[in-house]
């Protein structure tokens, strides 16, 4: 049995993914891998004809030192005692804008596939063996594209590492010059004269005049202004002679004690004794 199969994939890639008992599972169409066993094991449905088969096996692919790969299989039937074991060759051969793989090899089989005809098998194995390597094919792109997408991810956060340190940089250089410049103001402040302010000043006796002249002659409050402003309808010289109201108005002198009824008639009652004493006097004078 003889197969070849073109991809466009380059052949280090194709090598790298024959390499991955992971991808190669991936890789087999219809594999159905079961638990807990190796990569490149499970349960496999095989098409032949208008008949389906079962089987549940394993496959190994290993490198030779003549560059090509040994692919051997052992597969059992699950409904029946049929018994399937490829022994294949693979080559890898680079040609122009990809890779041609050549399958060479045998099998050897027994069971319900012996029973089909020959034909259908053929056909079969080489639907199975394109399939087989387009997927190979899709997974090293895919692996190939992860990879680009990891190494672009890992170049953008260096980037932005570098950005992030060179701006720590830059803001830390620019904190030291403010800080610099800072301590020249400073020293420039310290260089200054301070003007000194004579004592005697503060301490010379300023008499209660001086501040009255300094204070300057009293302006109206703003309200008895504002009343002035208002009074509407009056002359000049009514405004100007018009006494202030509200808390501004005059207060009105205190009030005289009215003295009581005995004080009232003292004076008149002194002046008349005093009268008296008078004419009593120069009736005196006249008889002697």
């Amino acid at each position: 049995m003889e197969q070849e199969v073109f991809v466009p994939v380059p052949a280090e890639r194709l090598r790298a993914a024959l390499a991955d008992p992971a991808q190669v599972a991936r890789a087999i169409p219809g594999l159905q891998q079961d638990a807990g066993t190796e990569p490149v094991a499970g349960r496999l449905k095989v098409r032949v004809g208008g008949h389906t088969i079962t089987y549940r096996g394993a496959l190994r692919v290993s490198p030779r030192e003549d560059g090509a790969y040994a692919v051997e299989g052992d597969a059992t039937e699950v409904r029946g005692s049929g018994v399937v074991k490829p022994i294949l060759t693979l080559w890898l051969r680079e040609a122009e804008a990809g890779t041609t793989l050549r399958f060479e090899g045998t099998a050897s089989a027994d069971g319900r596939i012996a029973e089909l005809p020959s034909e259908a098998v053929d056909s079969a194995v080489t639907r199975l063996l394109n399939r087989f390597a387009a997927n190979l094919a899709a997974e090293t792109a895919e692996s190939a594209e992860t990879a680009e997408t990891a190494e672009t991810t890992e170049a953008a956060e260096a980037a932005e590492a570098v950005d992030a340190e060179a701006l720590d940089d830059a803001a830390d250089h620019v904190d030291a010059g403010n800080a610099g410049n800072a301590v020249d103001d400073v020293d420039d402040l310290d260089d200054v004269d301070e003007s000194p302010v004579p004592g005697a000043v503060f301490e010379a006796e300023v008499s209660p005049a001086g501040l009255d002249d300094l204070a300057g002659p009293g302006e109206p409050p703003a309200e008895a202004a504002h009343a002035r402003r208002t009074m509407i309808g009056r002359s000049a010289e009514e405004v100007d002679h018009a006494p202030p109201r509200g808390r501004y108005a005059p207060v009105p002198a205190p009030q005289t004690v009215v003295p009581n009824s005995t004080l009232r008639w003292a004076a008149p009652a002194a002046a008349l004794v005093v009268a008296s004493a008078i004419v009593v006097g120069r009736a005196l004078r006249r008889r002697g």
